[in-house]
């Protein structure tokens, strides 16, 4: 078992030097264009990008007009990723050195250099449902055996309250060289990343209460275990951002990437949040949860949280196909 906890935290260890050496290539053909499909109830506005497989790429409310997501590469965004199997050295087929040895981690918004791509997406005015083949991140352009599918809404009831569903769908074959044995991986649900500017973070205890969390710049990333499954960003005019992520029972990584207060969502410096799961992905596993993020002041924010919590505190992953 402390051999098991060994790998995984070398494995987190390496992943997190990954997304520091992710800013030293340029962003792949398409980054600048965008295809921006949103939704906007008056109070907040949320949107995907069907040239970014699908991530969510934009988050703005009333009080925030601008964009809140840092989009500066495919491992950034607000997105699904997942690891399983063995990690394997694989450059003499065009394995990126920098992600070299790696598991089977395939990414919602792309792999290194390239984007992912989105075979279905359906927008009507409260909801976008998307479809998309994701890319093996330690590759430059492999597609993985799994399909994503999103939706993405507005919480009923509450206008500044975005609910995402994800389902995770692995088409691996059983024999295939990633291994039949489903192995325990660290799952981001979800992946988020967030413009620099966003760099107070702070984890609710509930009745109001928060409790400030520091992280240097990394990565690596800081943990922390929130109590009611809640970690928040927020800017220097008190407009922030929270992940209700109430499915995860251990700690979230989180810290910032880079100095300063940047507002560009396409600068490498970054602010980042991950509720961590442990999570065996088998090579047939099908996996549903649901997230949401919760933006506006501390003041409107700290009503919606309470409200989740009382309705959605006891909400599991669905998760078949592996032990």
């Amino acid at each position: 078992m402390q051999a098991a906890h060994r790998v995984r935290g070398l494995f987190a260890i390496l992943f997190a030097l990954a997304i520091a050496c992710a800013t030293l290539v340029p962003p792949p053909a398409g980054a600048a264009d965008g295809d921006v499909s949103r939704i906007d109830n008056g109070t907040a506005s949320v949107g995907i990008d069907r040239k970014m497989g699908g991530s969510i790429t934009w988050l703005s409310w009333r009080g925030h007009p601008h964009n809140t997501v840092n989009i500066h590469d495919p491992g950034r965004l607000i997105q699904q990723s997942y690891y399983a199997g063995n990690s394997l050295d694989r450059k003499a087929d065009g394995q990126s050195k920098a992600w070299s040895p790696w598991s089977w981690n395939p990414i919602q918004g792309g792999g290194v250099g390239s984007w992912a791509r989105v075979t279905k997406l359906d927008k009507k005015p409260e909801e976008i449902f998307c479809e998309t083949v994701p890319k093996l991140w330690d590759m430059p352009n492999e597609e993985a055996a799994a399909v994503m599918r999103q939706r993405t809404g507005f919480e009923p009831g509450m206008p500044n309250v975005i609910v995402v569903r994800c389902e995770f769908e692995s088409q691996r074959k059983p024999a295939d060289r990633w291994g039949d044995k489903p192995v325990p991986r660290h799952q981001e649900l979800p992946a988020c990343y967030f413009t620099r500017s966003f760099g107070a973070v702070k984890s609710y205890l509930g009745n109001g209460k928060w409790r400030d969390e520091t992280q240097p710049p990394g990565p690596p990333w800081g943990k922390v275990t929130p109590p009611r499954k809640v970690v928040a960003c927020f800017d220097a005019a008190g407009q922030g951002v929270a992940i209700y992520s109430p499915v995860t029972t251990g700690h979230w990584n989180f810290g910032p990437h880079g100095k300063g207060a940047s507002t560009d969502p396409k600068a490498s410096p970054c602010m980042h949040v991950a509720p961590i799961e442990t999570v065996r992905l088998g090579p047939k596993s099908l996996l549903r949860y649901r997230y949401w993020l919760v933006v506006g002041t501390s003041k409107t924010i700290v009503p919606r949280l309470d409200a989740l919590h009382t309705k959605y505190a006891d909400e599991q992953i669905d998760h078949t196909g592996a032990p």
